[in-house]
C-alpha cells in the first residue's frame, strides 16, 4: 500500500472531503424539510426523491475516498499534534468515514423496505432497484431509526471535528486546517546522476 505523504492531502482527497461535506449538511436540511408538517405532498415527494438521490450521491463519493483510502494509504495525523489528539484524529476520521457509507445505506434499507413500494428516482433519469430486503412496517421502523441514530451521529461528530480544526487553526496557529484547505506540494523529480559533472 502506498502511504501518502505526511504534509497534506492530494487534490482529489480534497475535493473529496469538501463535497462529501455539502452533501451531508444538505442531506441534513433536506430531511427536515421534507418530513415538516402541513407540507404539499407533490412536494414531499419531490422533496424525497432529491434526498435519496443525494444520497446515493453521497454514499458513491465516500465509497470512492474508502477506494482512494486503500489505494494510497490514509494521511497521517499532523505532527504538531500530541499522541492523544493524534489517536483522537485517527479514530474521528475512522468513525466519518464509516459513518458517511452507513447512513446512506441505511437509508436505502429504509426505502427498500417500506410498505409504500415507491420507487427511487436518480435525478429524475434511472431507477434504483431496491436492496434484497423484504419489506413490512417493522423492517422500514427499524432502518429508518438506524439512519436517523447516524445521521445524527454523524452531524455531531462533524461538528466536533470541524470544531476541534478551528480551534488548531485560530487558537494554537497549527497547519490542521489548511491540510484540507490545500494541495499538497509536489516533490520535484530528482537531477539525473550525471547532472552537474565537470565535462
Amino acid at each position: 500500500m502506498r502511504k501518502q505523504r505526511d504534509d497534506g492531502y492530494g487534490i482529489v482527497a480534497i475535493c473529496l472531503h469538501w463535497l462529501i461535506a455539502a452533501l451531508v449538511l444538505g442531506l441534513v436540511a433536506l430531511g427536515f424539510a421534507m418530513r415538516r408538517a402541513g407540507i404539499d405532498p407533490a412536494l414531499q415527494f419531490s422533496l424525497y426523491q432529491w434526498h435519496k438521490s443525494f444520497g446515493l450521491l453521497a454514499l458513491s463519493l465516500a465509497g470512492l475516498r474508502l477506494l482512494l483510502w486503500l489505494a494510497a494509504g490514509r494521511v497521517a495525523p499532523d505532527p504538531d499534534l500530541g499522541i492523544i489528539e493524534r489517536r483522537a484524529s485517527t479514530a474521528t476520521h475512522l468513525l466519518l468515514g464509516l459513518l458517511c457509507l452507513l447512513v446512506p445505506l441505511a437509508g436505502w434499507a429504509v426505502a427498500s423496505t417500506t410498505t409504500l413500494n415507491i420507487p427511487t428516482f436518480l435525478f429524475n433519469i434511472v431507477v434504483i432497484p431496491p436492496l434484497p430486503m423484504a419489506r413490512s412496517v417493522d423492517a422500514e421502523g427499524f432502518w429508518s431509526w438506524v439512519h436517523a441514530t447516524t445521521a445524527y451521529t454523524l452531524l455531531g461528530l462533524a461538528a466536533l471535528h470541524s470544531a476541534a480544526a478551528l480551534f488548531h487553526h485560530l487558537v494554537r496557529r497549527e497547519g490542521v486546517l489548511m491540510r484540507m484547505l490545500r494541495r499538497r506540494a509536489v516533490e520535484p523529480a530528482p537531477p539525473p546522476a550525471n547532472e552537474g559533472r565537470e565535462r
